[in-house]
């Protein structure tokens, strides 16, 4: 496709950005969260990259990598309402989305508040609660509401869950039900610092809380507006077969037992819409479904028998999906 011809079929989403949103602003915020997380630019900016998308995130890795930390440095840049909870066996669900208790003067039933209304919500070790309180999630992070005792209450807007589980010494936890991982937009691993990162973050933590010095550099409507902005970024006819093509072949894959779903399919979608509003883009191209396929995917596989008992990793599998669907052909306009 000549990029006169795919400039001619996204022009019209040059005027449909949107309005009052700040294009620089989450490059303000990406800096502002590298002051405190040292090393992880992919991590960061894929973090961002789904919040933009409308989506929420789940953390995996083992203790100590900075996943905490990379919540509250998020929750500060963009001056976000932050609330954590720190899920254990005895957590209940009332202290998740709240309870009614009689108030005697009152004279009525009141609702007491819980912990998830905030903007951003760090649901810390979530597989170490019991199956019932994770699943008092699944209203909130689907539909942006809670009810209690038959009266549904509107989340704040925007309403952001980061989950974080260590998935290694996982006896005596409760792992997330394939359908509320499907609730996660991405799920992504921080990893292990390379020795001149962990070098430099010990250097900043010697003398002061680096977390101290993250400003706030954007507002909660300002967020909104990226949101905004990001939806109407466009999208061609090509790049949806792409994903659809993707998409199927994780269905059709001989190690997998269960493919992405539909919701996982307008999960992709958003995350490249977002990516391409992160680069500074209009529209979306191919390289920007790329970018995003395996941390929006790799989660919402479920490998056949004969594949766990041959010990296959998703990601490598999502990978090569990847690596054998042609991308389409489509240049950047005016290149």
């Amino acid at each position: 496709m000549t990029s006169e011809n795919f400039e001619r079929l996204h022009a019209d989403a040059t005027g449909r950005k949107g309005k009052g949103a700040d294009y620089g602003a989450m490059a303000r915020v990406e800096a502002e969260i590298k002051k405190v997380i040292v090393g992880k630019d992919d991590v960061i900016r894929n973090v961002l990259t789904a919040i933009i998308a409308g989506g929420h995130i789940l953390l995996e890795d083992v203790p100590g990598v900075g996943k905490t930390t990379l919540a509250v440095a998020c929750s500060k840049a963009m001056n976000l309402d932050y609330k954590r909870t720190q899920f254990t066996p005895d957590i209940m669900p009332s202290d998740v989305v709240g309870f009614c208790m009689y108030d005697k003067d009152e004279k009525q039933k009141v609702y007491v508040p819980g912990s998830i209304l905030c903007n951003l919500y760090l649901a810390d070790e979530i597989n170490r609660t019991s199956s019932k309180t994770q699943s008092a999630l699944l209203e909130a992070m689907e539909e942006g509401n809670i009810t209690v005792e038959g009266e549904t209450r509107a989340l704040p807007n925007p309403f952001i869950v980061i989950a974080t589980q260590n998935p290694v010494g996982a006896a005596g936890t409760q792992m997330l039900p394939d359908s509320q991982l499907d609730r996660f937009m991405v799920r992504l691993s921080m990893g292990y610092p390379q020795a001149e990162s962990e070098i430099a973050m010990m250097k900043a933590r010697s003398t002061a809380d680096p977390l101290e010095s993250v400003a706030s550099v954007l507002s909660k409507e300002g967020l909104l507006a990226c949101r905004e902005a990001a939806e109407c970024v466009f999208v061609h006819d090509s790049i949806y077969r792409y994903i659809t093509e993707l998409v199927n072949r994780t269905r059709n894959h001989s190690m997998i037992a269960l493919g992405v779903s539909p919701r996982g399919s307008l999960a992709l979608v958003a995350m490249a819409k977002a990516k391409a509003f992160l680069s500074g883009r209009n529209y979306v191209l191919p390289e920007d479904v790329a970018d995003v396929f395996v941390c929006t995917v790799a989660h919402r596989l479920i490998l056949t028998a004969t594949a766990r008992a041959q010990k296959a990793e998703i990601a490598f599998i999502a990978m090569d999906i990847l690596r054998n669907v042609p991308s389409p052909r489509i240049s950047a306009a005016g290149k």
